[in-house]
């Protein structure tokens, strides 16, 4: 395995080479390979964006025909054949049977871009420049989705102080029993909180890089009164709990609110290709010609790809009741491994698909999905302090595949805990003698 070439001349900006040091070549369906062709069971998925796998095939076939003809690859905002085709596809399979109005904004390919795109139109139709921001939300690091983010790791690569955010406690931050809207509503009741007007709340149905973190769904619809209250545009940024993750196209679908903005990008194209939009209330779109613009916001293969995946897996409820099967399993086998250890080990968080097994420490979570690789499973960690073992598997891995996964999960916890107690009995006998 040759890597020279990374450690010589590639930025120490790197991240998840570091937790999974292989140099791979090839992937299909939910598996990687390495360049000796050696498969790696995949539970990162590209951080949650390839929910459908790597190279489904009903999307690459659309993929490779479409460049086979020479259609327009790069297209600025031009309109285009591929664009149009997405564009109808959004509105037949998710806006209508939803009976969704959005406008669809085409922003840089990045999620980050979405969600500065997002702020600018809201900043700019309320005029005001506040925006809510909740406690472990993680929306991105250019500076503008920086300053809405709380993970102090990223905030500290910025180099500027950011503005603009007022932090406000997430669903369950202050514990059980605690309704965070009603002190978000208190605080912007009172003239003298020294909470300058909102313009927007922006919030994550669940907390993706923020520990897996799901708010329930009767705060989401008390946080949404909250901003009807109050004046305030409410921006849902779906892009890694968006696209199917937690059961539904939409992560707060079963929620029953309104957001006026959603951010969507990861697994939106599809097929792992980039793509970001910002869909906004027919009212919000307020934008002067190119006041938001990007050179690559009309990724045509992005299109292709994002069409083909609506019209194969959300014609119907079909494909959101094996994710949502697939998530009962996944809680089933994290609640067995939780029940098997004192409370204080591990308990469980998220939804759908999108689920944690936090654990009593990083170092901990550190050490099981180290383990985990040693058996050929890639499987990350996130949280405050890298606490959360997530599964961020794609939605289409066979129940056979999961369930081997989490084999690995346990195994590698039970091998974990086993020379945990070892440690420990050595321990207990140098504090004896």
């Amino acid at each position: 395995m040759d890597t020279r070439i990374f450690d010589r001349i590639e930025s120490e900006v790197q991240s998840y080479a570091r937790s999974f040091p292989v140099l791979f070549s090839k992937a299909k369906g939910s598996y990687l390979y390495d360049e000796d062709g050696e498969a790696y069971l995949d539970f990162l998925a590209g951080a949650g964006t390839l929910n459908y796998g790597h190279n489904n095939p009903v999307l690459k076939e659309k993929l490779v025909a479409y460049l086979t003809e020479d259609y327009i690859v790069h297209g600025l905002d031009l309109h285009t054949v591929a664009k149009r085709n997405f564009l109808n596809m959004l509105d037949d399979v998710i806006f209508k049977p939803r009976n969704m109005e959005y406008i669809v904004q085409f922003t840089g390919p990045t999620g980050t871009n979405a969600v500065e795109a997002a702020l600018k139109i809201a900043r700019n139709v309320k005029g005001r420049s506040n925006v809510i921001t909740f406690t472990n939300g993680f929306h991105g690091v250019s500076l503008g989705s920086l300053a809405v983010t709380g993970n102090s790791h990223h905030r500290g690569a910025a180099g500027v102080e950011m503005s603009g955010a007022t932090v406000m406690p997430y669903d369950g931050y202050m514990g059980n029993g605690f309704d965070t809207t009603e002190y978000i509503d208190k605080q912007l009741s009172d003239s003298s909180s020294g909470i300058d007007h909102p313009a927007a709340v922006i919030v994550e149905t669940v907390q993706g890089e923020g520990g897996i973190n799901a708010a329930s769904f009767e705060w989401l619809r008390n946080l949404e009164k909250v901003c009807r209250k109050h004046d305030m545009l409410m921006i849902v940024d779906d892009i890694q709990a968006g696209c199917g993750r937690t059961g539904t196209f939409f992560s707060f679908d079963e929620a029953g609110i309104q957001p006026d903005i959603i951010t969507l990008s990861k697994s939106l194209s599809g097929y792992g290709l980039p793509f970001a939009v910002v869909l906004m209330r027919p009212e919000l779109d307020q934008w002067k010609p190119g006041e938001h613009n990007g050179t690559f916001r009309g990724h045509n293969p992005a299109f292709v790809t994002a069409a083909a995946a609506l019209d194969h897996f959300w014609r119907d409820n079909t494909f959101s009741t094996e994710i949502k099967k697939k998530g009962d399993i996944i809680t089933d086998r994290f609640r067995a491994i939780a029940d098997r250890y004192d409370d204080h080990y591990f308990h469980l968080t998220g939804r759908g698909m999108m689920q944690g097994l936090v654990c009593q420490s990083g170092e901990l979570a550190g050490e099981i999905t180290s383990e985990a690789f040693k058996r050929k499973l890639i499987i990350e960690t996130s949280g405050a302090d890298d606490q959360v073992i997530k599964t961020l598997c794609p939605l289409t891995i066979s129940e056979e595949d999961l369930h081997r996964g989490l084999d690995i999960v346990e195994e590698s916890v039970a091998t974990v805990m086993k020379d945990k107690v070892k440690q420990g009995v050595r321990s207990n006998l140098s504090a004896i003698a």
